[in-house]
């Protein structure tokens, strides 16, 4: 697929025509000043597979992927008065983003009403465009609750801000539902230019809903997640389907610290699926990363989220190196081995995962962003010699170790983006 570079192309021509503003206004409509958004992202994902095709189930012996990512039109409205409106559309997942209408009753309270993010994880509250890593951590993807329509709260001051919410399901058909409640409640005891520190709690409790066969149906639940690798068709850890979920509730623990063009961000997240038949399931996940801004920038602080700013120099861009690493255990149970031909397993052996994540991104002037990541992964999970997957390949004895299959493959992924 040639996507990527021409998304590149474009990218290079568009720089060289006049700049584009990074909100463009649109009209003014009954006393609503409307403006106008977008972001288009294009990805490459490459894979130095192990055992598992990332590129898919079958082995086809295709090791990379390109896409457009993601298509977003955003329409924006600020008056009359305290009023506020947004709508939002992804082209190429077909589905709606933010759309909603707000009423401030001053500058820190408002009361939202619609489709928007959950008050729930700061990686997943910060602005899609400005993403440290081009895949967000395994914490927010498999964890996290985007959005959903419903009705929110929010205080605050400078320093701190209080949010509660409550939920139902997705504006669009067959994604995500089941109904809930969160809340997220930060303080910044830090908070000055080029010097913050950012401290947050979060909770989200909602009715346990998953899609399956392209419907969603009620009581179910299951928890697994990509390989920091958004274009990836395999998971390698995985709980398996549960028919007997009640529901779902997370804790959220969140932590950032910014020093001049320093930045350290971490969170921490647990979940605890109650069910009817089995013994509830608890599985948790952390990461931690930094990120130096070698042109000299820092970030700003709004609302509870980091925020990232424009380039100094827009001509030569601003230019950022940064590590994380992500760690996710969807182990809830054991493996007795007392006879090796029939190990007995309890409870729940979805497998650990644990990635490493080396970037590079590229600010150009105010419209464009280009990134480089390199993924390697490091993942092991309980399977039966009996099957399926097993039995596809008979290399695959050379990784397995008391049953337990250790995969860790490598990823290169690229994206071009650009936004207004």
């Amino acid at each position: 697929m040639k996507l990527l570079p021409n998304l590149l192309a474009l990218a290079v021509l568009a720089a060289l025509s006049a700049p584009v503003q990074a909100e463009t206004e649109f009209d003014v409509i009954g006393g609503s000043e409307i403006s106008f958004e977008g972001l288009i992202q294009a990805d490459y994902n490459g894979f130095n597979n192990d055992v598992a095709n990332l590129n898919g189930s079958a082995f086809d012996g295709k090791e990379s992927d390109s896409q457009i990512r993601r298509s977003e039109l955003v329409f924006k409205g600020k008056g009359p008065g305290m009023w506020n409106w947004v709508l939002g559309y992804d082209a190429t997942a077909k589905k709606f983003l933010d759309a909603n209408i707000s009423y401030k009753f001053s500058g820190f309270t408002a009361i939202t009403v619609g489709q928007f993010k959950q008050p729930n994880s700061l990686e997943e509250l910060s602005s899609t465009k400005n993403n440290d890593f081009i895949s967000k951590s395994m914490s927010d993807n498999m964890q996290a609750v985007a959005r959903r329509v419903g009705v929110s709260l929010a205080t605050g001051s400078d320093n701190w801000t209080l949010t509660g919410s409550v939920f139902g399901r997705e504006l669009t058909r067959n994604l995500g539902e089941g109904n809930g409640y969160s809340g997220r409640f930060t303080f910044a005891p830090i908070n000055e230019s080029g010097n913050i520190l950012h401290l947050g709690l979060s909770a989200v409790d909602y009715q346990a809903v998953t899609g399956i066969a392209g419907m969603n149906t009620d009581n179910s639940a299951q928890f697994r997640v990509r390989p920091d690798a958004d274009l990836s068709g395999k998971r390698l850890i995985d709980t398996g389907l549960f028919t007997d979920a009640k529901r779902i509730r997370t804790i959220g623990l969140e932590s950032a610290w910014v020093h001049g063009p320093f930045k350290l961000q971490s969170e921490y997240m647990t979940t605890n699926i109650s069910r009817t038949v089995h013994p509830d399931f608890k599985g948790d996940s952390w990461y931690v990363y930094g990120v130096w801004n070698l042109t000299g920038e820092t970030w700003g602080y709004k609302n509870g989220v980091i925020t990232t700013g424009l380039p100094d120099a827009p001509a030569s861009g601003m230019w950022q190196v940064g590590l994380r690493y992500d760690k996710a255990d969807l182990n809830d149970g054991s493996v007795n081995f007392v006879n090796p031909a029939s190990p007995v397993v309890t409870g729940v052996m979805g497998g650990k995962e644990s990635n490493w994540t080396l970037g590079v991104n590229w600010y150009w002037r105010s419209n464009f962003k280009f990134a480089l990541n390199y993924v390697k992964v490091s993942s092991e999970k309980y399977i039966t010699k009996t099957s399926a997957t097993y039995s596809l390949d008979p290399a695959w004895n050379n990784k397995v170790v008391n049953n337990f299959l250790k995969d860790d493959p490598g990823i290169i992924e690229l994206r071009a983006q650009i936004y207004w």
